[in-house]
């Protein structure tokens, strides 16, 4: 699910300036061609693993990375639905300056979601196509957030089950493996 500001910005800066409509559109246009048509459904995303807030942080740690990922996301208990996420890569930090135990809960390192009047969710799903994820991560088009992104937690269409979480990362990947064409 994709978090946005009611009045954000949805143009790329160009050094410093916001873009114009038509370099926005360009911009736009020249992903949708990268892309092709391919949905992150074409990503091949591994399955979500989530954790609940109450999970011990070492438990969760090693949930992570014997799977490889670089965020858990978070998951109410009793509605499954989505709290926030837990970024892995800074736990190690935290655990090293002592601001947190290993044998603390999820809750207290987890990043939750702002859910507030000047903040809606758009749904990413299976069937968003690719150049409108990378507008989310770039801060671009209608997926635009007010700032650049660094993954994206994929749902089913009623937003019931998390399916994965899409990275920049897996986004080159499908470019490298992907033939490229001519015009």
């Amino acid at each position: 699910m994709a978090q946005t500001d009611s009045d954000s910005q949805s143009q790329p800066q160009t050094n410093g300036t916001p873009a114009t409509e038509a370099e926005t559109k360009a911009l736009l246009e020249s992903w949708a061609k990268k892309y092709r048509g391919a949905t992150i459904a074409d990503l091949d995303l591994p399955p979500a693993l989530s954790t609940s807030p109450t999970t011990s942080l070492s438990s969760a740690m090693l949930s992570a990375s014997s799977h490889d990922y670089s965020h858990l996301t978070v998951v109410s208990d009793n509605t499954r639905s989505l709290l926030g996420y837990l970024p892995i890569s800074k736990l190690k930090s935290l655990f090293e300056s002592k601001q947190l135990d290993p044998s603390d809960p999820v809750e207290k390192a987890m990043v939750k979601f702002k859910r507030s009047a000047g903040r809606k969710y758009q749904t990413i799903t299976m069937e968003t196509e690719l150049w409108e994820l990378e507008g989310f991560f770039e801060n671009v088009g209608s997926y635009a957030t007010g700032t650049k992104q660094d993954f994206a937690v994929v749902t089913d269409g009623g937003r019931k089950f998390v399916l994965g979480v899409a990275t920049r990362h897996d986004l080159n990947e499908f470019v490298g493996r992907r033939p490229s064409y001519s015009d």
